[in-house]
């Protein structure tokens, strides 16, 4: 697949780089901030060839891309040409108007997505070794032990600084002077100073101010707190410093300023308020060590649909940070992962369909490992029945292991592989009870798929016969796409790009132009336009989404040569003019100037076909769509 191109056509569709504020990726999806979703075109981005689903909950626009998100994020981030550096936090920002909640949600999705492949490399290492020694391949007193027991810890004991880094990128304030927060916080010195407070009761000043006794390691709350606080404090050092000497005075301020208040009040409070929850999970686990997991389990798929569990990951990480384990979210989450995974599987065993069949099976062993996106938007969701197989199959999991009380050590994704992070304390008993509450869940979800799964054939029947019926009588509605440019009418397949040629972004045809101008083919509203002018999308009042892409590679231009008249939102007829181009100027740079005309929807219509072979003119039949 050409990313690049898939980058592009996702950056068309969710109203260009001006219409991005904030642009991060987990696992699986692209996670936009739009400064005006009503730009975005959803349901034509959800027909991307290699986009598996567009959720926009939890404060972000989210685009499901699958295990390849990674190859799509970086070209869409060359092309948007964004600095997510935060360089001094001093720029204007555009008021967020969302709600609280949505905020809140944001923010922690935007912190903690980044140093989740940190964490989950160290919490494999953790459970590789708890493995070894389970079956005595490694000594605890050895040096093979230590070795990769302080390799693991690495990630958990400088957790502040990890955080402190993607902290930083989100309250939009420099990553390295967060870093050095998060430095202060765990430097050996500080740390001694702790102790020796500690054993002798004298207390720790500077400038006559008490500094509390906390220790840092592995804490979670107190440097996102000291990060936010920072973001405040720099623009200030920013606007008091002398410009000559900026460069030294801003740093210093800034770090000095957020330093000291930092040790003195945001750290302890952050500590007590990480205690409190850690107190709250502790009494719930006592009194009601089921409700939780149970939940969780149930209804993970549903918070992954919104992007909200995000908000449930902290608080595992925190659990395990302050009392060495966590009973309420990773067991909950591990039973849902795996009920999905095997949802997904028996859809893979029933299905007479080759192509749902492939899907299935390779969701389901992704989703039985951790990575559960695939399964459901690529199955569960489609379907519905593997669904509420895996709600209930997750829930039954998560209650069980509530109810025996399984604890995870170390963390991961959760999922077969991770398994051995049940490792822990004096007996296996807690791992084999994860290993029993993760089969019953895979088990659940897997019969009641079995037996609810239906072939989309077998539910839809009636109705594509009823469609047969209608497009054999002659009623479907033809629908007309003039031609945009003037110039020579070809197939697609000859376009030098295999993203149009094999038809990846939709049908259509191709024009090479013999004039430097772009008239709308239709009556209708321009959803989206690039400021750059190269690419363009428009929705014809009969519902037809064409999306124009004035030569090759021409992203590369910036502007150059191009004079947009119109802008996104613009109600255009057939013949209005909507851009100009040195169509001369273009080829003397050696760009291709053939322009495909996609229609983006092609699945809504049984045909798509030429209405016009070799010169055309604007305003002509280029297109007819049955």
């Amino acid at each position: 697949m050409d990313y690049k191109k898939l980058a592009e056509e996702i950056l068309i569709k969710v109203g260009g780089e001006e219409n991005i504020s904030g642009l991060t990726h987990c696992a699986t999806r692209l996670r936009f901030n739009l400064k005006d979703e009503g730009k975005a075109q959803t349901e034509a981005l959800k027909k991307v060839n290699g986009v598996m689903g567009v959720i926009s909950k939890g404060g972000q626009y989210q685009v499901v891309i699958g295990s390849d998100v990674a190859s799509v994020y970086k070209p869409l981030t060359e092309l948007c040409e964004r600095t997510e550096e935060g360089e001094n936090g001093s720029g204007k920002e555009k008021k967020d108007d969302r709600k609280v909640v949505a905020r809140m949600v944001d923010t922690l999705s935007g912190i903690f997505t980044p140093i989740l492949p940190a964490i989950t490399a160290a919490g494999m290492i953790k459970a590789i070794l708890a493995l070894l020694t389970a079956f005595s391949l490694v000594d605890k007193t050895g040096t093979t032990y230590q070795t990769l027991n302080f390799m693991a810890d690495a990630a958990f004991y400088f957790l502040p600084i990890l955080l402190a880094n993607s902290a930083a990128k989100k309250f939009k304030c420099n990553p390295y002077l967060a870093m050095m927060l998060g430095g202060m916080l765990l430097h050996p010195d500080f740390v001694n100073m702790v102790a020796a407070s500690k054993e002798s009761g004298e207390a720790i000043r500077i400038f006559l101010l008490p500094i509390t006794n906390a220790g840092y390691s592995s804490s979670v709350l107190p440097i996102i707190l000291i990060v936010w606080f920072m973001s405040y404090v720099e623009p200030i050092a920013d606007r008091i410093s002398p410009k000559p000497v900026k460069f030294f005075t801003k740093p210093l301020i800034t770090a000095i300023v957020t330093g000291i208040v930092g040790l003195v009040v945001i750290g302890p409070i952050g500590t007590i308020i990480s205690n409190l929850i850690a107190s709250g999970v502790h009494s719930l686990n006592n009194y009601c060590s089921w409700l939780v997991p149970a939940l969780v389990g149930a209804f993970t798929p549903l918070l992954v649909m919104t992007g909200t569990h995000y908000g449930l990951i902290p608080i595992g990480i925190n659990n395990r940070m302050t009392m060495g384990y966590d009973t309420l979210i990773y067991p909950g989450m591990l039973g849902s992962n795996v009920a999905q995974g095997g949802a997904a599987l028996a859809v893979a065993i029933k299905s007479k369909k080759s192509e749902i069949r492939q899907l299935a099976s390779s969701a389901g062993i992704t989703a039985v490992c951790g990575i559960t996106e695939p399964a459901l938007y690529g199955i569960n969701i489609r379907f519905k029945t593997p669904l509420y197989a895996a709600m209930i199959g997750g829930g039954v999991g998560g209650f069980l292991m509530g109810i025996l009380n399984v604890k995870n050590y170390s963390g991961g994704s959760p999922g077969f592989l991770t398994l051995p992070s049940y490792l822990g304390g004096d007996t296996l008993t807690g791992f084999y009870f994860a290993c029993a509450g993760a089969a019953v869940s895979v088990v659940i979800a897997f019969i009641i798929s079995y037996v609810l799964y239906k072939d989309p054939q077998e539910e839809g029947g009636e109705k594509d016969s009823e469609k047969a019926s209608e497009k054999s009588s002659g009623k479907e509605r033809e629908v007309v796409i003039a031609a945009p440019l003037t110039g020579e009418a070809v197939s697609l397949e000859t376009v030098n790009d295999p993203t149009f040629s094999e038809g990846i972004l939709g049908k259509g045809m191709a024009i090479m132009p013999s004039e430097g101008r772009v008239v709308s083919p239709v009556n209708g509203t321009i959803a989206t336009i690039f400021e750059t002018g190269h690419a363009m999308g428009l929705v014809s009042e009969d519902g037809a989404e064409i999306l124009i892409h004035v030569g090759l590679d021409t992203v590369n231009l910036k502007g150059k040569h191009f004079h947009v008249k119109m802008k996104t939102g613009d109600t255009v007829k057939v013949g209005d003019c909507i851009l100009e181009f040195d169509l001369e100027a273009m080829k003397a740079e050696g760009y291709d100037v053939i322009t495909p005309v996609i229609i983006s929807n092609h699945f809504n219509y049984s045909t798509v076909e030429a209405a016009a072979e070799g010169r055309v003119k604007t305003g002509e039949p280029l297109l007819r769509l049955l």
